[in-house]
């Protein structure tokens, strides 16, 4: 092993960027040096499979550990593999034998004669039989900081020069080792801000301004997340669809210690099944068809930030235990991958179903249940906050009459009224689309607001419709709700002549999503008549 044969392997080491090539050139090129029968690197890594290692009684810290990244050599004597990185010595824990030993006290070993000193060889008989000579090791060494261990052994017995030459190249492996790390950590925090901008851009559709109104029952709201806000502590957001669940997300993270970090959304009903997994903790390139290269996830997107998971119920019962892991840990890996990732995010989840049931009927953990729901928020709807009604209304008419370029239009107090009489079972969602609406189809400044008022007229938008038995702003019971909410979706359903879909179907008209809006037909046993999503 001398410094002419060494360097070209030094100079291939250097001119790589890669962590993984970086570490494979090591070992190879060391391997197929005269004399080499096996050449390996292990690198400090926290203690990720204690449970399981082999010398696990023998491990003084089950924090860190040595974990072997590469190896490469050329047995004679078995068709063993040698380039394996899964066997027995794949963790080595620090100061235990001569790998870890190394690890710990950052000296190098030489042992020139395996033969008369054993006490350093955990398998004498694999040395006999591989005609095993010497062996040497060194720590990687990077300012005086210890990355990992490189260790050679050869079948031609190693002198003091060669162990002096070892260092020199360890040496120089430790520089491409440290200079690949901050290559790959510049790449990965140039692709998390891609996938920063790229989930920022998905969110510009958020209101602006913020939470709007003045009502008790919002206050009362408002007061829950300033309370919460400055603390790591997950939040469960719960309350209808479309009264502004991701809203409240927004003002947790905007009053939160992470409010300069981002607050990356998921809605978790948009997922397709298979997609999951990968859409939460990113896939490496290969890991299914399709993978043609590594994708961050959204866990590591919001690393230091806020995760908002949107329809938190729509998760897989499969994928539960892997969101528990990486909520309660912060530990996941990516699809593909063995590699153990750690991430720092506050979870803030909402939904609109009703978890004791789904938890009851085997759909939903209970042991995620009580990790999301430290801390609960009920969003109150709007039928239980009219008084927010006029300064809403307000709010959207602004905003779609200067996006349509319309002017001079505005709200009366007769249109506050009839907005009031309504009970608005998409909330604030319907509303927006409702005040939308009629700023398109409004002529010569005025407005006209399409609400199906009376369950059981064909005349939908009939100014003056008689309005619900209770009065305005009185809080229904769970039968009244559901009854109400059933007959003002059988008047959608009219309306639109069954179709869920489209600019003109009932979904946009009550202000829900239709897959939101086809739950709600199975369960209050109602049927459209075309309910097929357009091509």
């Amino acid at each position: 092993m001398r410094p002419e044969a060494l360097q070209p392997v030094a100079l291939a080491v250097a001119q790589e960027r890669s962590l993984d090539v970086v570490l494979a050139r090591i070992a190879q090129g060391l391997a197929g040096q005269p004399g080499v029968a096996l050449a390996r690197v292990w690198l400090l890594a926290p203690g990720d499979i204690c449970e399981r290692c082999h010398v696990r009684s023998e491990c003084p810290d089950q924090t860190r550990c040595l974990r072997l990244v590469a190896s490469a050599g050329r047995p004679t004597r078995s068709p063993e593999d040698w380039s394996r990185l899964d066997g027995d010595f794949r963790r080595v824990p620090l100061n235990v034998r001569k790998v870890g030993r190394i690890g710990a006290t950052g000296e190098g070993i030489l042992i020139k004669e395996v033969a008369d000193d054993t006490a350093w060889i955990a398998r004498p008989e694999w040395a006999l039989r591989e005609g095993i000579r010497s062996f040497a090791g060194h720590p990687l060494l990077f300012r005086d900081e210890v990355l990992g261990v490189l260790a050679v052994f050869t079948r031609t017995p190693l002198d003091e020069d060669a162990f002096a030459w070892l260092r020199v190249f360890a040496d120089h492996a430790a520089v491409a080792i440290a200079h690949s790390r901050a290559f790959e950590e510049i790449r990965r925090l140039g692709e998390q801000l891609a996938l920063e901008n790229t989930y920022l851009r998905e969110d510009a559709r958020a209101v602006a301004g913020g939470i709007i109104g003045g009502s008790a029952p919002l206050q009362k709201t408002l007061e829950q997340v300033a309370l919460v806000a400055p603390t790591d502590t997950s939040v469960l957001v719960l309350g209808e669809s479309g009264n502004g669940k991701e809203l409240v997300a927004q003002a947790i993270h905007d009053q939160s210690r992470r409010r300069e970090r981002p607050l990356i959304r998921v809605n978790c009903g948009a997922i397709p099944r298979d997609l999951f997994e990968s859409e939460f903790f990113g896939h490496v390139k290969g890991a299914f068809t399709g993978a043609f290269r590594d994708r961050v996830g959204r866990f590591q997107a919001a690393d230091g930030g806020t995760l908002f998971l949107d329809e938190i119920g729509e998760i897989p019962l499969e994928l539960q235990p892997k969101l528990l892991r990486a909520v309660q840990e912060g530990e996941y890996e990516r699809v593909g991958e063995d590699r153990t990732r750690h991430v720092d995010v506050r979870l803030v989840a909402a939904t609109n179903r009703d978890l004791a049931r789904e938890i009851a009927a085997g759909r939903f953990r209970e042991d995620l249940y009580y990790r999301l729901s430290v801390f609960l928020i009920e969003v109150p709807p709007l039928r239980q906050r009219k008084d927010d009604i006029a300064d809403l209304a307000e709010h959207f008419l602004r905003k779609s009459a200067r996006t349509l370029n319309r002017r001079g239009l505005r709200l009366t107090r007769e249109h506050v009224r009839q907005l009031a009489r309504y009970d608005w079972p998409g909330n604030v969602r319907e509303l927006r689309n409702v005040i939308e609406r009629a700023t398109i189809i409004a002529r010569a400044g005025a407005l006209r607001f399409d609400l199906p008022q009376a369950p059981d007229s064909d005349d939908l938008s009939r100014p003056g419709a008689a309005p619900p038995a209770h009065a305005p702003g009185d809080i229904l019971s769970a039968a009244e709700m559901k009854r109400q909410e059933r007959e003002n979706i059988a008047a959608a359903l009219r309306r639109t002549e069954g179709r869920i879909y489209g600019r003109d179907g009932a979904a946009r008209l009550l202000g829900l999503k239709p897959t939101t809006l086809l739950s709600r037909l199975v369960k209050l046993g109602l049927k459209p008549k075309r309910h097929v999503p357009p091509a």
